[in-house]
């Protein structure tokens, strides 16, 4: 049997609640032929009769009316989805699932959701903490709907990557190292080192700023955690190279921050699903956009 209508229903219930065929035609802007067609269809279809009509009234049987209480949850069921779709579309409702790191969440969310509210402040955005490349592969299963990642990453097919923001990488060293106004390669590499594990971009582009001076970087401390990494450095555990977001969240005295030479950067990029340009995903994305100031 082919699906049942929910213009058919709608008729049905119509008729039910005004008492008449004429009525529903009226109330609903459709031919009385098409009301009748619209019953007679669903009766056939269940091959039961719905309506006991004379003298220009109709009301329901008993199964009529059991059939008719259930259509109308259904039909209101209906019209919320329709209702959420057109909502979350003007940007009056809807979640939208975020991935990022922990840094980038702690660090440069709260700019997002600042203008997210003033865009369109009934998109809920719930971030998910994730590396960059498990971003991008839920990104490209459907599982998140965004993501803030570090560049570069390899795209994926449907998948959209765009730079955000570009951000430089700072040293952190404990003050009674007296480090010089700029920390090089060189100066650092016999030093303790606390630095993102081996699976994240950060480290990545940490080992090619070590090695284009000719000096190998080793971890003495692994943690993707900057809260941790400044904690570990306040302590004197090490030195700790950090975007400048993280850096600079620290006013601890037995902390310095400074510059690396040559600069090292960490670009950020956007990373959404291709035709995802509308709904509560555009106002994220222009949120996003609003936030990318460095």
């Amino acid at each position: 049997m082919r699906e049942i209508s929910l213009d058919h229903l709608r008729t049905l219930v119509t008729a039910v609640e005004l008492g008449s065929l004429a009525a529903a035609s009226r109330a609903l802007h459709i031919a009385p032929p098409t009301v009748t067609v619209h019953i007679a269809d669903l009766e056939r279809r269940l091959g039961v009769r719905l309506l006991v009509r004379g003298g220009g009234r109709a009301a329901p049987t008993s199964i009529g009316q059991r059939f008719v209480e259930r259509a109308r949850r259904l039909l209101a069921d209906a019209d919320f989805a329709v209702e959420e779709v057109r909502d979350a579309h003007a940007g009056r409702g809807g979640e939208v699932r975020l991935g990022a790191s922990t840094s980038v969440l702690v660090h440069l969310l709260p700019a997002v959701l600042e203008a997210l509210q003033q865009l369109a402040p009934a998109v809920k955005l719930r971030p998910v903490i994730l590396t960059s490349r498990e971003s991008v592969m839920r990104v490209a299963a459907a599982s998140i709907d965004i993501a803030v990642v570090a560049l570069p990453q390899d795209a994926l097919p449907g998948v959209r990557i765009q730079r955000w923001r570009r951000d430089p990488v700072q040293g952190l060293v404990p003050a009674p190292w007296k480090p010089p106004a700029r920390l090089t390669a060189k100066w650092l590499s016999d030093k303790a080192l606390i630095l993102n594990d081996a699976s994240t971009s950060l480290f990545r582009q940490t080992a090619e700023w070590f090695a284009a001076a000719g000096v190998h970087c080793k971890a003495h401390i692994e943690t993707n955690y900057a809260d941790a990494a400044r904690n570990l450095v306040a302590a004197s555990y090490g030195a700790a190279l950090l975007p400048q977001e993280a850096a600079s969240a620290t006013q601890d005295p037995r902390i310095v921050v400074r510059p690396l030479s040559p600069p090292l950067w960490r670009e950020l990029g956007i990373v959404s699903r291709q035709g995802e340009e509308e709904g509560p995903v555009f106002y994220v994305q222009q949120a996003l956009a609003r936030a990318a100031r460095p």
